[in-house]
């Protein structure tokens, strides 16, 4: 399917607007008294809905709306709120008093005449449901390319709901910053031209995303339900700290996680915790057919990341050993007992409904990894190779090799980082009999993975869809002459299919009787027309004894 951006926002279907903001990104959040943002829903309920935008209204109320139809003749509901500088100006509606699993129209009017795009939203169904069509993205890179995989979010002939599972903005910036030096980075650089540490760089940032034409179009489009990953603060962010935080020259960690959050509350469609703070897992009920619980991995109680860099370049056995040691500590964690709690009892309770799938939101990928020999793949020029490469790639080849050599983990910012905690979770699932389909983002990578207990050599309790990045570049890109995804499926027991170098998005389709995942993958992001290919499809059926494998359709 060959799409060109003007069409793929042209197909929002009748009565929704397109774009409020195709011309050019401009810095900061000028446009007072417009809604050069657009505007976005999320967070789903049987009765309601989070409706969003942005507009500096100078103090003047601005209506919202929301209709039963797109001409606005009958609506079900509206209201007025007046922005403030407190909260950015942003404007975030819990619209209550909607029916169940229908399609709404809505649209924001401030006092001086200004009116926004009108998207469209759905509430969540009760009782008997046929099918659910979920388009599930992460990671998109502004400079690194053009939103292509949104706009074929945009385009779809049905989406139910998109889910976002982290990095839907990044904190670098400046020159030489990640994904400067893609084709397309002058038109895009980022916005403020540095690193993100303040409440205000962040605001400025998240301001510069939601000026993306594919973007809106593709929030117009459905509701949203998002998650957090670590670039909403910092990269490989923790409880306590982050990769990318330098507290000698970059301040206090809290300071920057709170104002980073309150920036990403403020611009996202998402239904705040009740008395603040990061605990946003929750869950959705999608009629008799599947649950969906949404994780938080990074801010509430996960320890600190190990790195391969911590061993020497030739470790010895002992070195070797205690390093495994450290990685199986089953104190280690990434979600709290809380968490844990909540999902048990979430998934337990959906299982006796007698809903046929729990859908587990995620954000980093799951299954056990092991990293195939670039030494292997490379030869006999590995040395050659590497003498080559720009220092920080070669830097990356030498710590994948080191993993492969010693069968570690290489991913030890996902899962593959707490086997324990991973277990324990594994137990979560197994103890409620859940026919569990993991959603998983962060790694750049497509994956269709078979999920098994016991450092994957136990029974399977899962499959996963792994979405890749909607631009962010992959290990395939920088090496571009390996099979990197054939060596990782080769290399994997757990997984079926891996691609490293495609952006797209996951396509989920849900019935009673079988789930299927789409692997869609847009031509390019460094053109504005692009075409959408599936680049395979999996289904998997439920079952008394769990959910069965993949099987590729």
């Amino acid at each position: 399917m060959r799409i060109d951006r003007r069409q793929a926002l042209g197909l929002l279907g009748a009565g929704v607007a397109g774009p409020a903001a195709a011309q050019a990104t401009k810095p900061g959040r000028a446009g007072a008294g417009g809604f050069d943002w657009g505007v976005a829903s999320g967070d789903p309920l049987q009765d309601r809905v989070i409706l969003w935008t942005r507009c500096d209204s100078g103090g003047r109320p601005v209506r919202w709306e929301v209709a039963e139809d797109a001409a606005f003749k009958t609506l079900a509901a509206h209201g007025q709120v007046v922005p403030d500088a407190a909260r950015d100006f942003t404007i975030k509606v819990d619209a209550a008093g909607l029916k169940p699993g229908r399609d709404y129209w809505y649209r924001f009017q401030a006092a001086g005449g200004a009116a926004s795009p009108v998207g469209r939203t759905r509430t969540l169904p009760l009782g008997a449901l046929k099918d659910l069509v979920l388009a599930v993205t992460t990671c998109s890179l502004y400079p690194n390319g053009y939103f292509n995989a949104y706009g074929a979010i945009a385009a779809l002939p049905r989406v139910d709901v998109v889910l976002h599972l982290g990095d839907y903005i990044y904190e670098y910036g400046g020159p030489g910053s990640y994904g400067m030096d893609s084709a397309v980075a002058a038109e895009r650089p980022h916005d403020p031209p540095h690193e993100c540490l303040s409440i205000e760089d962040y605001r400025r940032r998240h301001a510069q995303y939601k000026t993306d034409p594919q973007l809106q179009a593709a929030h117009a489009r459905a509701p949203w339900i998002v998650v957090w990953d670590d670039h909403e603060s910092a990269n490989d962010s923790w409880v306590g700290g982050a990769e990318n935080h330098q507290p000698a020259t970059e301040g206090d960690w809290n300071l920057r996680k709170a104002a980073a959050i309150k920036a990403y509350y403020e611009w996202m469609p998402i239904r705040e915790p009740k008395g603040g703070g990061f605990a946003i897992w929750r869950s959705f009920d999608f009629g008799d057919l599947a649950s969906l619980f949404m994780f938080e991995t990074r801010l509430t109680a996960r320890d600190h990341q190990l790195y391969l860099t911590e061993l020497p370049e030739n470790p010895t056995d002992a070195d070797l050993a205690a390093f495994r040691k450290r990685v199986a500590d089953p104190s280690r964690k990434m979600m709290s007992a809380g968490q844990e709690a909540w999902l048990a009892d979430g998934l337990k309770a959906s299982v006796r409904s007698g809903r046929p799938w729990q859908v587990l939101g995620n954000q980093v990928v799951m299954a056990q990894l092991l990293v195939p020999s670039f030494r292997e793949a490379m030869a006999p020029d590995y040395d050659k190779v590497l003498a080559g490469l720009p220092p920080y790639l070669a830097h990356h080849v030498r710590l994948g090799q080191l993993a492969a050599d010693h069968d570690l983990p290489y991913m030890m910012d996902s899962w593959e980082g707490y086997p324990a905690d991973r277990e324990r979770l594994y137990r979560i699932v197994e103890d409620s009999r859940a026919n569990c389909i993991v959603v998983s983002g962060d790694s750049h990578a497509f994956w269709a993975n078979e999920l098994q207990a016991d450092g994957g050599a136990g029974r399977r309790v899962a499959v996963e869809f792994g979405t890749t990045a909607i631009t962010s570049p992959g290990d395939g890109d920088y090496f571009k002459g390996l099979p990197l995804g054939e060596m990782f499926a080769k290399r994997n027991r757990e997984v079926r299919f891996c691609d490293q170098s495609a952006k797209g998005f996951v396509l989920l389709t849900l019935t009673h009787e079988a789930a299927v995942g789409e692997l869609i993958a847009v031509s390019t992001i460094v053109d504005k027309t692009y075409e959408t290919r599936v680049l395979k499809r999996y289904r998997a059926t439920p079952g008394a004894a769990g959910v069965s494998g993949l099987t590729e359709v």
